[in-house]
């Protein structure tokens, strides 16, 4: 029986499957459904939990290259807000940030390996982990 770490299930599944240059969403609570990708509904209540709190879960077993992000992100939120995303990213070794409109973001959504459903507020701060 698992005792630390990711104990979810479907998160596992999703991880087992990731490959080089596979991508994996983490998204807020408002983020639209896709039909054509796994979701894994882990929303509790508003702002529980949040992706930040996902993605350090994820760090240790999920070997990131890319992180992608809206860039509206960086001029709708606090620069505390802005500073706890970036802290988090640079903690990655020799991860490359990049942000994309929103809309451009969103078509990149298709193409991953499985969604992530938070219960994060934080607006436009959905993003794609890619694998190296």
């Amino acid at each position: 029986m698992l005792q630390t770490g990711i104990l979810n299930p479907d998160i596992l599944h999703l991880l087992a499957r990731v490959r080089h240059t596979n991508t994996l969403v983490i998204a807020d609570w408002a983020f639209p459904f896709w039909p054509e990708i796994e979701t894994v509904d882990i929303s509790l209540t508003r702002g529980v939990p949040t992706i930040l709190q996902v993605l350090e879960l994820l760090k240790p077993s999920f070997k990131i290259g890319r992180v992608l992000q809206a860039e509206e992100f960086l001029t709708t939120n606090s620069d505390e807000t802005v500073k706890a995303y970036n802290t988090s990213f640079e903690e990655i070794p020799d991860v490359i940030i990049e942000r994309h409109s929103h809309t451009d973001f969103k078509k990149l959504v298709p193409n991953a390996i499985g969604l992530i459903r938070t219960g994060d507020t934080t607006a436009y701060g959905n993003i794609i982990l890619e694998s190296v």
